[in-house]
Order: structure tokens, then sequence, then C-alpha cells
């Protein structure tokens, strides 16, 4: 007698391969179903719209035909005829009281935003909102509205109504936190933002207010990251690098808005008021870091293009002085131990066939250098307090009172007074009694050059 599994397992066989006949057939028949509801939804739609269509052709005023036009323009991105639809159902609410005039009225209105006739579309949604005020749809449409034609207030507080009824929209909460970046409300937008880039972190426009609402919070850090990461962005991406490079020149990491200025001016698609901009911030920094050729060139391109452009044609005179003679290029812009030592070696030069002694130099910030000296001709001798300015600009009574008052505490017999500029009337007037020389911008070139003829280095 065989076993008893030998029975058993072909029974298994056999009830396993029935099963998935079953299922088999019955997908094949939940295929076939849903097809057939799919072409009968296209079919049904077709015969309800040709209906419509044969109705309005013997009654043109027929509401709910024309619902059924209407909505089918909607739903096909046909705006324009969709706005038309409408309104003929807007106007037939006057004589047919049963009519939803709320509906159309909302209807009409989203038709007009979808095909930018803002105007027609801000009219219907104002109107919709007297009939209903709590329609999430009305207020964040109408925020946005409000937005577009910079009644920010208004915007922000259809916006807030907006939210307040659907909290997580994206949408609303990128607009109320723009809104308040126009309101000069930083942080709210900072927070709004935030909570709406967690939705959508791709999100490029709210990307960069933030880091706008950042940069004006004193975030600076922050916001630098925020639009360092948005440079290479072919829509923001110039103006993202302008406020990039702008903070690091103004924290004087110069190298690095070097770069984020050239990153900005890479860009095909530029407006001419920003790639200006980025030329002009990309020659000061090139003008900081003393490497004036670079920024001549790009200064005279913004001329060429604009010739008024801001303090250009000044910057190019002055800076192309700067850029042929070295020495006051170290005078005026190079960094202070450069600077110093150039005004030592100006100072020993200063009277003709003396012995000089520096006895003490002291810099005041970046602006001025004091150098205190003991000179010694065959004729006199005498303790002489220099006082180097940093200035292309007139020189007023006031500095000029600040040193004789040095001089006297020091004990010298006389001061002078060096700088690029010149002289106020008033300035000269004052040291006409006094013991101070003044040496303006011709004199200082003069010394200047007898540093080269002499080769004087130091003592």
């Amino acid at each position: 007698m065989l076993p008893a599994t030998v029975f058993i397992i072909p029974g298994i066989v056999v009830v396993v391969f029935t099963l998935i006949i079953f299922v088999l057939s019955g997908r094949k028949n939940k295929t076939d179903n849903d097809k057939n509801k799919k072409n009968y939804r296209k079919k049904d739609t077709k015969t309800l719209l040709k209906e419509a269509n044969r109705r309005l052709a013997q009654n043109p005023k027929d509401a709910e035909a024309l619902y059924i036009v209407a909505e089918n323009h909607l739903n096909e991105g046909n705006y324009e005829k969709a706005m038309r639809s409408f309104e003929i159902l807007i106007d037939l609410c006057a004589t047919d009281k049963e009519l939803d005039e709320f509906l159309f009225t909302l209807k009409h209105a989203i038709a007009a935003i979808r095909s930018d006739h803002y105007k027609e579309a801000y009219k219907s949604f104002m109107l919709a909102r007297t009939m209903k005020d709590d329609v999430f749809e009305i207020n964040y449409n109408l925020g946005f509205l409000e937005y577009k034609a910079k009644n920010f207030e208004r915007a922000q507080a259809r916006l807030q109504q907006a939210m307040d009824l659907q909290p997580e929209h994206f949408q609303t909460m990128k607009y109320l936190g723009l809104t308040r970046i126009k309101l000069k409300k930083y942080r709210e937008a900072a927070v709004t933002l935030r909570k709406a880039l967690e939705l959508n972190p791709e999100d490029k426009e709210a990307l960069y207010s933030l880091g706008q609402a950042y940069h004006n919070l004193g975030k600076t850090e922050q916001a630098l990251h925020v639009f360092s990461h948005l440079r290479t962005d072919s829509q923001i991406g110039p103006t993202a690098s302008l406020f990039a490079g702008s903070i690091n020149m103004n924290t004087r990491r110069y190298e690095e808005a070097v770069l984020d200025f050239t990153i900005g001016m890479r860009h095909e698609k530029i407006g001419t008021e920003t790639r200006l901009e980025l030329m002009y911030r990309l020659a000061l920094t090139y003008i900081a870091l003393q490497q004036i050729g670079e920024a001549i060139v790009l200064l005279e391109d913004i001329q060429s293009t604009r010739p008024a452009y801001k303090d250009v044609p000044a910057l190019i005179q002055h800076y192309s002085e700067l850029h042929r003679n070295a020495n006051l290029q170290t005078f005026l812009i190079a960094p202070t131990s450069d600077f110093v030592a150039l005004c030592r070696k100006i100072s020993i030069t200063f009277f003709q066939k003396a012995r000089m002694k520096i006895l003490d130099i002291n810099m005041h910030k970046s602006e001025y250098a004091d150098i205190l000296a003991e000179v010694s001709t065959n004729k006199w001798e005498d303790t002489v307090l220099f006082r180097f300015v940093r200035t292309t600009n007139q020189i007023g009574e006031l500095l000029l009172r600040d040193l004789y008052a040095k001089v006297k505490e020091v004990k010298a017999g006389r001061g002078v007074c060096l700088s690029a500029g010149d002289f106020t009337d008033e300035a000269q007037l004052f040291v006409e009694a006094r013991l101070i020389d003044l040496v303006g911008k011709e004199l200082l070139l003069e010394r200047m050059k007898q540093i080269q003829r002499s080769k004087v280095d130091s003592l």
C-alpha cells in the first residue's frame, strides 16, 4: 500500500493551481472593468458636452448646458472661453435666483487668474468674498493678487487668513513670507519662510528671500550660506552672487568676494543693472586687493556702457594715477606697514643734508601716521613731528589744531603735515603764525621722487 503523502501532494497541487487561475481571472476581469469604466466616463463626458452644445444652439441661455461647457473649458485649460461662459452664467443669476451665483463668480475668478487677467480675477474674488469670507481659495488668491499689486498690508491680512484655514499650504506660507520681507518684518518673515521650506526645500525664491531676511537681521553667516548656495541658479544666481560677494567684501574676505562676483557675471541671463553693480563691486574689491590694473579695466568697461554710473569717472581718474605711481598707491591704499615704511623714507629725505634719528612712530587707526624725529644740520638742530595723512581730500583746521597740540605735548620745535590732498583756507590761515609746514599733493609727489633718486631705504 502506498504512503498517504503520495495522494495528498497531488491534491495540494490541484488546489493551488485552481487558486492561481481564479486570481489571474479576477485580475483580468478587474482590468477589463477598469477599461470599460474609463471608456464609459470618456464617452459620457463627450456625450454630455455634445448634448450641452446642442441645447445651447437652441437656447444660448440654458444655464445647465452653459455650466457643463464652462466646466469643460476650465478643466481643459481654455481659460478665456471659461471666463466668457461663467460671465454669462453670472448675468443669468439676476433673473434666476436658484442659480449658484457664488459658485459661478468663484469659477470666473479662477479662470481669470489662470489666464493672467488679474484685474478681472481680483474683482470676482472680491465679489465672491462678500458672499463667503472664509473660503481658503478666495483669501489665498486675493493675498497673491494684493502682493502682485504691491499692496503689502492687505496681502498680509488675506494670506494670514488663508493660512489660518490651511496651515500647511506651501504657496500661502511662501507669499506671506515674501510679503513680510516687503514690510520689513524680517523676523516674522524668517519664521514663515523656514516653515515653507520644510514643505518644499527646493523652492529657490523662498530660499533667496530667507537669505534676505537673515541679512537684514544681521545673521551674516546664515545669509552668506544661503546666497552662496544659490549663486549658480540660472534665475536668482546673479543677485545671489551680488549679495554673497557684498557680504564677503564687507567682512574683508576679498578673495571670496572676487569669486562670488565673478560667478555672478558668468550668467547668460543677467539684467544690465545687476551686471553693472557686479562689475562695480568687483572693481572695488580689486582696489582693496591693490590689483589696480584689473580694477581699471572693469571701471572702463562700466563707463563704456553707462558713462555716468555712480562715481566711476572719478575712480578711473584717481586710480589711473595710482596705477602709474607706485609710491602714491602705497601712500593711500597699501597695508599699514608699507605705508609707515614709505613715511619713514620721506621724513629722512625731507631736509637736505640733514642727519635724522627717529624717536617715535604712532599710527592713528588707518588715517594718519605721526613720526617724531631729531633733525641735525650744519646750521640748526631741532625735534620735528611729521604727520602723514592718508587722503586725497581737503584737510581742515581741526586736524591741524590736533597736530599743533601734539607738537607742544612732545615738545617738538616744529610740525610738518603731509597729504595727498590739499588744505582749506582756514587750515592755511591757522598755520600762518605757527611753526607748522603744509605739504600738499604736488610737493608730496616731489618728495616721493627724491626717494627714488636718493635710494634711501631706512635707518
